[in-house]
């Protein structure tokens, strides 16, 4: 039956229930012009996860309102994020590929094309006419144009949208008996529901409501996770140090006394692998353009004080130049400009307490973004510290004169990268994205990298300064997404669904955070949300099975084919037993990474570089259940490999050294040799240990496997 959307007047504006308790977080102010306004679905935030929702919500003949303290729909799609993070496209289903479709009609209406010609931009970001159809995608685009689409989704759909609306976090959520009946906004409005949506970058209506969440980073052993934690020594981006000489990150380059440079913390970064309360850094998306008639120069921020830049300064004094690298063109000689190198527009470290920051206190985090940004901008245009052919260069660049027309051309919406993440039935970590364990209840998938930006700026022990945090790693492929990471537990609360703070670790969510991801998930919530109204259940008792197949009707990709086995590229999920790869051994001495033999497993294997001097161990440990197991090794064999490679294995029994030869084909489904048979103790670690003393050819080091053997 279809639902309507009730509007009440203010006369009775109070939350009255009879014979019920009700718990409210805090007392509430009296405003004698506010509203109370109900549907089936209250939607809570702006973002294109919250149009996604509305849309499938009213699609599925339910009432849906949006109220959101945005003023703009889109989030970061509309933000200036236009060159899509979209990873694997053939898992981006549902409205998610709606959306994209609809954006690729606007570009196909001459009206759009205002500063260049369609056949000058060609067919970049474009979908494959074989795959799709004449429902064509185009994933890059311009903020005006995914504005556009987000507004005409909730026209079309009849979705009110209640916009500048902040809610109240400190006494706005009305809950009775593990539900939220009622969210009030700092207007005095007030919207009660059957099931609400949290779809802020914030987590603010999760939070408010009490559900448990996490902010920072978690330690490697806390979901046992390789890239959790700090992460001293890892870049993969170039977006620190590594390829430049030494820089001081000193006032008087040669006085430690001095006080360090402005944007360089003086706090130790911590140990690698630990926890902290740092989140990844923040920037804004600009939407630059070069063409003079759209173009407004860099100007003068208030404030600017060109020494805040003289980390910079050194930068392009060491040789930096890579300053245009992440100018990605979109449509219309624009860009989507993004964070790339040492020092660019990600301001790290100034963004710590955003998450859990008042209203006010965001807003100066967000003026202290925008004006480090612009001031970055023009110290580039007008410091002769630049070198000359980058100041050039910039300044043929300027904002783009029709983007954000009513926001001074600078986008209205901050990259918030990552701020609360909930604590819900199913945390999502490395091991379900990279396949190690299985992710139960798909809802949707994400395919991007996992994709962390750094955290600090930090002083090293030698003197340095050095940028840490950033993560670039494979996920091997799509991976699923468990409709239980959506949802708190039930004593938590029963009618919340939470699709873009979603449960997961720090490192999980480097990759789910994608804006894609956000309206696949939006979508799926919203159709639990409907079946919970439908049966009157809570979001964690509806039924996953009848779930699913609604997904699936709806276009939504829920499973992928295996894409890494035609690649001949193994998963250790692939294969029965515990199986280790070699990003769980501690390594001494210097080995090199390789992928040039197939097969192997994950990313690539080790080698020696065929020293056979003895410097080099791979050891791998771990815990397994008393009883017999049969150890195995895994290395893609090649005649250059070493035929006496030392294995050592230790055991219940003691220590045994086996001679491994690596030029001879695995034996065990043509990824394992084995090292024999051992009786293992549950109250002893298992260990493997792989060197290089005395060999002949080049050792490897790929996996190792335990399989139990029965008696």
């Amino acid at each position: 039956m279809q639902r309507q959307l009730f509007h009440f007047p203010a006369r009775i504006q109070s939350v009255i229930r009879t014979g019920v308790t009700l718990l409210m977080f805090g007392t509430p102010s009296v405003n004698a012009d506010a509203e109370t306004y109900r549907a089936d679905v209250v939607i809570y935030g702006g973002t294109s996860a919250a149009v996604t929702a509305a849309v499938q919500v009213k699609r599925s003949g339910f009432s849906a309102l949006v109220v959101c303290p945005d003023t703009h729909l889109g989030g970061l799609s509309s933000g200036g994020l236009g060159w899509t993070d979209t990873g694997k496209k053939e898992v981006i289903g549902g409205l998610a590929r709606e959306f994209y479709q609809r954006v690729f009609s606007k570009y196909q209406q001459p009206e759009n094309w205002n500063w260049q010609t369609k056949e000058s931009y060609g067919n970049r970001g474009q979908g494959n006419k074989a795959i799709d159809g004449e429902n064509r995608t185009q994933w890059i685009f311009e903020p005006h144009i995914a504005e556009q689409v987000f507004d005409e989704f909730v026209r079309e759909f009849d979705v009110p949208v209640y916009r500048d609306q902040w809610l109240d976090r400190d006494r706005g959520v009305v809950l009775d008996g593990g539900r939220i009946q009622s969210i009030r906004m700092l207007s005095g409005d007030v919207f009660e529901g059957s099931v609400f949506l949290d779809v802020t970058y914030e987590g603010d209506l999760m939070a408010a409501a009490g559900v448990p969440y996490h902010v920072g980073r978690e330690s490697q052993d806390h979901y046992g996770e390789n890239w959790a934690g700090v992460q001293i020594g890892v870049n993969h981006h170039a977006h620190h140090f590594a390829d430049l000489p030494p820089i001081s990150p000193y006032v008087d380059p040669d006085d430690p006394s001095s006080g360090v440079l402005p944007r360089i913390s003086s706090e130790p970064p911590g140990e690698k692998g630990s926890a902290d309360d740092r989140v990844q850094a923040y920037c804004f998306r600009m939407c630059l353009t070069d063409h003079p008639d759209n173009r407004v120069p860099f100007e003068k921020p208030d404030g600017y004080d060109p020494a805040e830049f003289e980390l910079l300064a050194r930068i392009y004094q060491a040789g930096w130049r890579d300053t245009f690298r992440k100018f990605d063109p979109i449509p219309n000689r624009k860009t989507d400009t993004n964070n790339h190198g040492p020092m660019s527009t990600d301001n790290i470290g100034f963004n710590y307490d955003y998450p859990e920051a008042s209203y006010e206190r965001r807003k100066e985090i967000i003026a202290e973004h925008e004006r480090y940004q612009k001031g970055w901008l023009y110290f580039h245009v007008s410091d002769r510290r630049v070198p000359e052919s980058i100041r050039e260069e910039m300044s043929r660049w300027g904002l783009a004169a029709d983007e954000f027309t009513d926001n001074g051309h600078w986008p209205h919406q901050i990259y918030v990268r990552e701020a609360r993440r909930l604590i819900g039935k199913f945390v999502m970590t490395e091991n379900e994205l990279q396949k190690r364990r299985p992710t139960p209840k798909s809802v949707g998938m994400g395919s991007y990298s996992i994709d962390s930006h750094n955290t600090q700026r930090y002083v090293t022990p030698e003197g340095h300064v050095q940028n840490e945090g950033d993560i670039g790693v494979s996920t091997y492929g799509p991976y699923e997404i468990s409709y239980d990471s959506l949802v708190p537990n039930k004593k938590d609360c029963r009618n919340l669904l939470v699709p873009v703070c979603v449960s997961s670790s720090h490192i999980a969510f480097g990759s789910i955070r994608m804006e894609p991801v956000f309206m696949i998930l939006g979508q799926s919530a919203a159709t639990a949300a409907v079946m919970a109204i439908e049966d009157d259940l809570a979001v964690q008792d509806i039924s996953y099975d009848a779930l699913k197949t609604r997904l699936l009707a709806d276009g939504q990709v829920l499973h992928a084919a295996n894409e890494t086995q035609g690649a001949r590229v193994w998963l250790p999920k692939d294969f029965a037993g515990t199986v280790l790869d070699n990003s769980d051994a501690k390594l001494v001495g210097h080995w090199q990474h390789s992928a040039a033999n197939r097969p192997h497993f994950l990313t690539g294997y080790l080698h020696d570089g065929k020293s056979g001097d003895g410097s080099r161990s791979a050891s791998f440990s771990t815990e397994l259940s008393s009883g017999k197991y049969d150890v195995q090794v895994a290395y893609p064999p090649n005649n250059n490999r070493a035929s006496n490679v030392p294995v050592k294995v230790q055991h219940a029994g003691g220590t045994t050294s086996v001679s491994l030869d690596q030029r001879k084909t695995p034996a065990i489904e043509k990824a394992f040799s084995s090292l024999g048979v051992f009786q293992f103790d549950r109250r002893q670690p298992a260990m493997v240990t792989i060197s290089n003393e005395g060999t002949n050819g080049y050792v490897i080091v790929d996996a190792i496997r335990f399989v139990p053997v029965e008696d």
